[in-house]
């Protein structure tokens, strides 16, 4: 593989921005140089010009590609929506060089079979490097001592409803996975009692065709605090590490360890959506903005945007679950929940860096570097010599306006649709190969399986 040389871009990288460039030898960074390249290149690392593919980065913005570590491909059964293809091209197209994938699909991943069926066709299909949660149930926690943990991430719990038999709510089962591994225990915390509990005085008092404003309500902040606190209460009894997917209350943030991220055993994860819309919204985006947990009010934003800023939050992902639209009709109580985002979450966070909200040192902290730390996933998520060149190219000058031509999720709708971002992703390298350029995603080379440094 010829190398590649990105020169005179800034790169946002460990906290600071600088101009320089960047050597990419076959799947690897070969070099990071923090000065601008003139036309002699003998002086990058003594190699000669023709031996390179020169990219002339002037005026763009380089950044290690993202890391999502929640998303729902659809692959296997559920392939109407979305599958490893086209997801993971999306994503690319986002941005996001690394996913993991949540078991829910059909059949779940909830038997190590199922497990490897997912590697296997993610090897064959995924434009992006992958991963896959193995799911718990209340009658497989026999298999934890079988699992690879340098494959796999974590198992995921479902702490509320959830499709089939996901739903994980005998003390017995919720105790051994609690305290029968030390891999890293990922939930999804909304106490159903309290959901039923809602739902049944509202259509009690209003009927069943409840609007969409009735979401959060039914989904409400005590049934996700109380679901949180009781998840964190037992990891802290058994010396889990827990770790809370997509946060949408204020209250739950007290739950987190605050301190150095390798040392914390209780973290926390916030969703672009969760950051970009609150309750208000619903009378704009409707259907459209209903995800599981619901968006809050804006003092929950708020609190979740303070929390990502003062490093409470750990990292940022994007909870992407597409449905087809028919799915997404209906009332508050039968329309599909979930929504695509991995195509358009890094420009998302980026335009609110631009707002002030965030800086893009703590975008590029909080969607690349944190989750490769959090999880010790082996030399990605940063641009640094040695690395797997995985890197995003952003074009600071070129805005993109979200529409149907240039979606590129299987279930073609965005909630984003009709949204113009400041910024857009110009180019994207998986493992060294330019994945997408300019609105293209390469047919060429697929992404790799990530490995996991566990001690």
């Amino acid at each position: 593989m010829a190398k590649t040389l990105i020169k005179n871009a800034l790169i946002i990288n460990e906290g600071r921005s600088f101009r320089g460039s960047v050597l990419v030898d076959g799947l690897y960074i070969a070099g990071v140089y923090e000065k601008d390249v003139s036309d002699d290149y003998e002086s990058v690392n003594g190699i000669a010009g023709g031996d390179l593919k020169i990219i002339d980065a002037s005026g763009k913005w380089l950044l290690p590609g993202c890391i999502d570590d929640q998303v729902h491909f659809r692959e296997p059964g559920l392939t109407r929506k979305g599958d490893i293809k086209s997801e993971s091209r999306a994503a690319v197209a986002g941005g996001i060089t690394t996913y993991m994938d949540m078991p829910n699909t059909n059949p779940q991943t909830t038997t190590l079979e199922e497990l490897e069926w997912k590697f296997q066709r993610a090897a064959e299909v995924s434009a992006a490097n992958y991963s896959f949660f193995f799911g718990g149930t209340n009658d497989n926690a026999g298999l934890l001592s079988r699992l690879d943990r340098k494959r796999v991430p974590g198992i995921k719990l479902f702490l509320g409803s959830s499709t089939g038999n996901m739903l994980v709510d005998r003390e017995e089962a919720l105790r051994r996975f609690f305290g029968e591994t030390d891999l890293l225990i990922a939930v999804h915390a909304e106490k159903e009692d309290i959901i039923q509990r809602n739902k049944a005085y509202y259509m009690a008092k209003y009927g069943e065709n409840l609007d969409i404003s009735f979401h959060s309500k039914i989904r409400s902040e005590e049934a996700c605090y109380a679901s949180s606190s009781e998840a964190v209460g037992l990891a802290r009894k058994l010396g889990t590490r827990l770790h809370l997917f997509h946060l949408s209350t204020a209250k739950e943030l007290s739950l987190l360890d605050s301190g150095a991220l390798d040392e914390r055993r209780i973290t926390g994860e916030a969703c672009v959506h969760h950051l970009w819309f609150c309750d208000d919204d619903y009378e704009t985006f409707g259907n459209l903005i209903k995800w599981n947990p619901s968006i809050k009010t804006a003092a929950d934003r708020q609190a979740l945007r303070n929390a990502v800023n003062d490093d409470t939050i750990a990292v940022i992902a994007t909870d992407h679950a597409p449905h087809l639209l028919s799915e997404k009709e209906g009332t508050c109580l039968t329309a599909a929940s979930g929504g695509p985002l991995v195509q358009h979450s890094l420009l998302a966070m980026l335009d609110m860096a631009a707002d002030g909200i965030f800086t893009p040192e703590k975008v590029v902290a909080k969607m690349a570097h944190h989750p490769a730390e959090l999880y010790k996933i082996d030399r990605r998520g940063y641009v640094r010599t040695g690395y797997y060149a995985d890197l995003v190219l952003i074009d600071p000058e070129q805005p993109v306006t979200v529409t149907k031509d240039n979606i590129l999720y299987k279930c073609n709708w965005s909630p984003f649709e009709g949204y113009t971002f400041r910024n857009s992703v110009w180019k994207t390298f998986v493992n060294g190969i330019e994945m997408y350029a300019e609105g293209q995603v390469s047919a060429n080379g697929t992404g790799l399986e990530i490995v996991y440094n566990y001690n």
